[in-house]
């Protein structure tokens, strides 16, 4: 495991841990508390396994007034607090630290209202993404975000990461589907943000905390969109005899105004490996590979049907086929959904990456990771939500060898620069958390970073909600020339230097 360099540990706060635990017990019920590390231990890293820390407890409170009470608490006596939903986090963002209280709303697993009126389902964070789907699906209606773990991914954890999905093409991010959410604040202060409806009058508030990490406040209840099913949904399989000719009909089909439902991508060896696993029935034989979906009106699907078959077959595609009922469709989709897990059959190990570029400079990125992974010696197996430009790299490698996670991620870090080089972005859906916050200076100046230091100080004046996340040590920035040092002095010398 490489060194992650993480907020300097209060000792003293650690030494009254048994006083810590006993305030909390008048605040909570005890059962909700676990202090002992063979209790902690399953909670000591996110999906981003390779870091691990326990914390200093445990706390499962059961209502808003609880969490209140928690980070009021807290608050004045300056203990750190890392909020925690469902842990399926792939860029550490729930990762304790040794003297912090882990906050976890798994007991804030109700759907309080569906809306039928107003296409809404009012639900609390611990909600599982596809349990709305499932409440609502009865009437024909559904909840359009469907990352990959959504079977398991709380609602509150994808609005804290602004999750996404194969469907966020046409049909947006979290942050596109949510309408109110019920935040608490850590002096413990209590807010409603937005409501049933979008456009809520005052500031837009909701899309502050929208992919804010946990880095502002805890999510204790949100508001999101439902959809109506579309009449019809077909998927088409487009295999392609190179990578570039299937990055190029992606862009093509944008370019000719075609918004598809979904528009995945995947390479020859995710196309093995996901073939593998569920037998989808994908072209074995190609070097890429799009799953396109299109919804909409029976003759509308037909027709952009016919115009993608068109856009493929121009861009040299060497198979197309069309799903011809639904159990079709969702099996085209099973080995997509299943691509993290089928790489478990490549190497003992691998790393998910997390990046956006520009949809035409797909072709040349994909190039350019071939190239990395040669000069890394790591192979490496594609996936992307390709119709967003949201690329998940997964490296191959063994843990067991000296030096490995070392070397991938600095793979993964060149990849995310290259990203960045190209017009893009750090992330699409999964955050920064630890994994890529020395690379923020990547892409934001100082001026850039101090502005969301400046909201973060604002609302949690000691810094103490989820600390070490999401901002670059900040001597690495000014060794980049990126941090103005005056006078010996960093502004906001408060802050934790790592």
């Amino acid at each position: 495991m490489t060194k992650l360099a993480m907020p300097r540990i209060d000792r003293k706060l650690l030494s009254k841990k048994n006083d810590v635990i006993e305030s909390l017990k008048k605040i909570i019920k005890a059962e909700n508390i676990i202090d002992h590390e063979d209790q902690t231990r399953p909670f000591e890293t996110d999906a981003l396994s390779a870091y691990k820390q326990q914390p200093l407890a445990v706390v499962f409170p059961e209502n808003t007034k609880e969490v209140s009470k928690i980070l009021e608490y807290c608050n004045q006596e300056k203990i750190k607090v890392v909020p925690r939903g469902a842990g399926t986090g792939l860029s550490g963002g729930a990762l304790p630290l040794a003297d912090s209280i882990l906050l976890c709303l798994g007991k804030f697993n109700k759907i309080l209202e569906i809306d039928y009126k107003n296409r809404c389902v009012v639900a609390q964070p611990g909600v599982t993404n596809l349990s709305i789907t499932q409440a609502v699906q009865d009437r024909s209606f559904y909840y359009a975000p469907d990352p990959s773990s959504q079977i398991a991914c709380s609602i509150g954890g994808n609005v804290a990461e602004n999750s996404g999905g194969v469907h966020s093409l046409k049909y947006g991010t979290t942050t596109n589907n949510l309408f109110g959410a019920e935040v608490v604040f850590m002096d413990g202060s209590i807010s409603r943000l937005g409501g049933k409806t979008y456009d809520s009058e005052g500031y837009d508030l909701l899309g502050l905390i929208t992919g804010s990490e946990g880095l502002l406040c805890v999510i204790t209840e949100v508001t999101v969109k439902i959809l109506k099913k579309p009449q019809t949904v077909k998927a088409a399989l487009i295999g392609f005899s190179t990578i570039e000719d299937g990055g190029n009909c992606v862009s093509d089909i944008i370019a000719n105004g075609i918004i598809p439902a979904g528009m995945e991508m995947m390479d020859k060896a995710l196309i093995h490996a996901t073939d593998n696993f569920v037998k989808a029935g994908y072209p074995r034989d190609a070097e890429s590979m799009l799953i396109v979906e299109l919804d909409g009106t029976e003759t509308e699907v037909e027709e952009l049907i016919e115009k993608i078959s068109k856009i493929a077959k121009k861009n040299k595609s060497s198979s197309i086929k069309i799903s011809k009922n639904e159990k079709q469709r969702l099996k085209f989709w099973a080995g997509r959904k299943a691509a993290f897990p089928a790489c478990g059959d490549m190497a003992p190990d691998y790393y998910c990456m997390d990046g956006t570029i520009p949809r035409g400079k797909l072709a040349e990125v994909l190039k350019e990771i071939g190239r990395l992974s040669k000069k890394y010696n790591l192979p490496v197996a594609n996936a992307f939500h390709a119709g967003d430009g949201n690329l998940h790299p997964l490296i191959m490698y063994d843990a067991n060898e000296k030096n490995s996670l070392e070397k991938t991620e600095k793979f993964g870090a060149d990849i995310l620069k290259y990203c960045v080089k190209v017009g893009g972005v750090l992330t699409g859906e999964h955050g920064v958390g630890v994994e890529k916050r020395e690379l923020m200076c990547e892409m934001f100046n100082n001026n850039d970073i101090q502005q969301q230091i400046k909201i973060k100080k604002a609302l949690d004046s000691s810094s103490l909600l989820n600390p070490g996340k999401v901002y670059p040590i900040l001597r690495k920035c000014a060794e980049e020339g990126r941090v103005h040092v005056h006078r010996g002095k960093t502004k906001f010398p408060d802050i934790p230097r790592f």
